[in-house]
């Protein structure tokens, strides 16, 4: 695997998201909903803190991140471009990580604008820095993790609203574990704790760098996209 075959899938893949209006839509939608809160929060509630936002942007990404990941390698077999592409000097895994990261580069470029949140609190005085700057590592953390399993749903299937589904269905268990605790035995609730996505997501906004939570992610997301390059190898069996 070598980033000399990677980066031209990337830049492909970023490109094509700007090259039509899903980039942007999305973007503007997914601002405009974070934005609402946060300035409802400001002005009609008269409080300074981004922890509204931080609260509603894991809400927003269960529908945000399936829509940008649903046409990465759906689309790809569909059109039969996928075929074509694996003609050249490119493995699976390689064609998997550099559609990854595009996406994984568009959140990044969804949240920048947000910064504008960050840079009114400043103005308005001396927010706690820890809990913002882990904040904003969580949500990467959180959203690459989501891509990851986008990607993994994409390559199952040929139709994207199948794949937006799949992939939406299995973020929100994830997101939801720790919600329904009260309704399990009590011998798998810690299990179904430590396995939640907003558990771990929750630990690392409060300010807690905290390993578990950290090999958590990086798990959940190598473990996606290791299923996602296993799903294309499929096609040579």
């Amino acid at each position: 695997m070598t980033m000399h075959n990677i980066l031209p899938i990337f830049r492909r893949e970023l490109r094509s998201y700007f090259n039509s209006p899903v980039a942007y839509v999305v973007i503007v939608v997914f601002l405009a909903i974070v934005g609402w809160f946060f300035a409802s929060n400001l002005f009609l509630m008269n409080l300074a803190s981004l922890r509204v936002m931080f609260d509603v942007v894991p809400l927003v990404f269960l529908f945000f991140v399936p829509a940008i990941t649903m046409r990465l390698l759906a689309e790809e077999r569909k059109s039969g471009t996928l075929e074509l592409l694996t003609t050249k000097p490119v493995r699976d895994v390689e064609i998997v990580i550099g559609k990854f990261l595009a996406a994984w580069a568009l959140l990044l470029g969804a949240m920048v604008p947000t910064l504008l949140y960050f840079a009114t609190l400043l103005s308005l005085g001396s927010p706690d820095m820890g809990p913002i700057l882990t904040g904003y590592a969580g949500l990467m953390l959180m959203g690459g993790v989501y891509i990851a399993i986008g990607v993994l749903a994409s390559s199952l299937t040929e139709n994207q609203i199948v794949a937006f589904i799949l992939s939406f269905l299995i973020v929100l268990a994830l997101f939801l574990l720790d919600k329904v605790l009260m309704y399990v035995p009590e011998g798998f609730a810690s299990t179904m704790e430590f396995l939640s996505m907003d558990y771990h997501f929750s630990n690392i906004a409060r300010g807690v760098i905290d390993s578990r939570d950290l090999i958590y992610f990086g798990s959940l997301l190598g473990f996606s996209l290791y299923l996602a390059t296993l799903s294309l190898e499929r096609r040579k069996w």
